[in-house]
């Protein structure tokens, strides 16, 4: 779409007006008509009272971040129309986390957290000291979404099934370090020091963080001796496990994400 000089001025002026910014469950295109409902109905409705004509931004994890219309709000849906895309998708930093499943309320806020630094994937891994054996998947996964949708962020960290810690070791990939937090590690180096002469020897990584209660000693013997394994340590102090994943991410994510 070619703008002129005014038209571009008042462009900008109605892409300010966006409202908010919402993640869509399907691949957008331009003039697609979308049809928004339930709980996101609800907020765009209720909480922000868009009005037609107002502007929403959307993105759906693929082809990039879109603005959209709202042609109309009713009882049970709201109508957006697509205009354009102001975002394409951008290759990121490749990192998983490995993460022990803690209490529930705790579980969200490192979700939210790992998706703001940018984690590609969250995977629950259950372990000798893991209390927490039923993890709430769908909970998770609708945490990670809004926490896409707050930090500007195009794509949406996907969350896995829990999986034994052994079986995860047995299937690691070749191609990706294991950067492994060992609150017991006594190391005088910080985990900065020791990622940073691996910076530019690969794209792909993961963060291991154990259960409140650590790892067993056979389980530490086993992490160890894994291949591409890399132990780490967040400091003196001894951190919980939602405090462990933002430090360690935060570290990995400065590194590889310039």
């Amino acid at each position: 779409m070619t703008l002129y000089k005014g038209e571009k001025q008042y462009h900008i002026k109605k892409m300010k007006k966006s409202k908010t910014r919402i993640y869509i469950k399907k691949e957008i295109s331009s003039n697609l008509l979308i049809y928004i409902k339930d709980k996101q109905h609800h907020f765009l409705k209720n909480v922000l009272r868009v009005q037609i004509n107002d502007t929403i931004r959307i993105f759906d994890g693929v082809t990039g971040e879109w603005l959209s219309k709202v042609l109309s709000v009713n009882r049970d849906s709201i109508v957006l129309r697509v205009i354009e895309k102001i975002k394409s998708m951008a290759q990121v930093p490749d990192i998983w986390l490995i993460f022990a499943p803690i209490k529930q309320h705790r579980m969200n806020i490192a979700i939210q957290k790992a998706t703001e630094l940018g984690a590609t994937k969250a995977i629950p891994c259950l372990t000798e000291y893991t209390d927490i054996k039923s993890v709430n998947i769908n909970n998770l996964q609708l945490n990670a979404i809004e926490a896409a949708e707050q930090s500007e962020r195009l794509d949406i960290p996907k969350i896995e099934k829990p999986i034994q810690l052994q079986s995860l070791l047995n299937s690691w990939p070749e191609d990706r370090y294991l950067v492994y937090c060992d609150e017991k590690f006594n190391q005088e180096k910080s985990i900065v020091e020791s990622l940073l002469p691996l910076k530019n020897n690969n794209k792909k990584w993961a963060v291991l963080v154990g259960p409140e209660g650590g790892f067993s000693d056979s389980e530490k013997e086993l992490i160890t001796k894994s291949k591409n394994v890399l132990a780490v340590s967040l400091g003196n102090r001894l951190l919980r496990s939602d405090t462990a994943i933002t430090v360690a991410l935060f570290c990995i994510q400065e590194l590889v994400g310039q």
